[in-house]
């Protein structure tokens, strides 16, 4: 099961790039309902099943799982500065300098974390069906949007469409084969809270560092706002039914 929900992420994917091949035409609307997506699952199901599964241990006097999750907000938020990441974003095709290898760290960088998304999957899976199917809704919305920025991170930096394309199929297979490496292990309770903080976290990150700021960028309009909010609600729906 959890390996034919990781599949529907490839396609995802793929998506994702063909279309930021095409064209990129409305895109700030799906961005943005992408990220009322990663905001709801956070807010309405990750943190929730972090507290439900924690042992309410504490560090330093304060909640262990508060520490994963801030790391995973600070360590892609650090990866993606020290990559230049946003830097592509916000500069147009062909009004910056060329540097192709820049280009492909960046995309490289955008795989590994589709990787830990596939392992999300897994793990959240391990916990139960409603929570692994939360995870993977909100995965496969979201890697449609990293199947777009790999695909223009690598054309921006001056590289051609088959670099591009080659990539684009790294990113499309790395949660796939982050959901099947789940397959050969099993956390415990205690240790899969940590990790589901730091994915929370993680997602944080992405829906208010990346995505949003990527659908607001040249599109500042109300539509895309009522987009993110439309995520939320839908994603605390599916939840609220589960």
């Amino acid at each position: 099961m959890v390996i034919l929900v990781a599949a529907v992420t490839v396609v995802s994917t793929a998506l994702g790039g063909v279309v930021a091949l095409r064209h990129r035409d409305r895109l700030h609307l799906i961005l943005g309902f992408t990220a009322g997506v990663l905001l709801g699952l956070v807010s309405f199901d990750l943190l929730p099943e972090v507290f439900e599964l924690s042992d309410g241990g504490h560090w330093l006097n304060l909640p262990a799982v508060a520490f994963p999750f801030l790391a995973g907000f600070l360590v892609l938020h650090l990866v993606e500065r020290w990559m230049g990441v946003h830097n592509a974003h916000e500069q147009e095709y062909g009004d910056h300098h060329h540097t192709p290898n820049l280009g492909i760290a960046a995309a490289g960088a955008l795989a590994v974390h589709s990787f830990l998304d596939g392992v999300g999957i897994g793990l959240a899976f391990q916990v139960g069906a409603p929570l692994g199917w939360a995870v993977a809704l909100a995965v496969i919305a979201h890697d449609f949007a990293d199947g777009l920025n790999t695909v223009s991170l690598v054309l921006r930096h001056g590289n051609s469409d088959r670099r591009a394309k080659l990539m684009l199929v790294l990113d499309a297979a790395a949660p796939l084969l982050g959901a099947a490496s789940t397959m050969l292990f099993s956390l415990p309770g205690t240790v899969l809270a940590l990790y589901l903080a730091f994915f929370a976290g993680f997602l944080l990150y992405l829906a208010t560092g990346d995505i949003l700021p990527e659908a607001h960028a040249r599109h500042p309009t109300r539509l895309t706002m009522l987009m993110t909010v439309g995520g939320v609600v839908f994603i605390g729906s599916v939840v609220a039914i589960s």
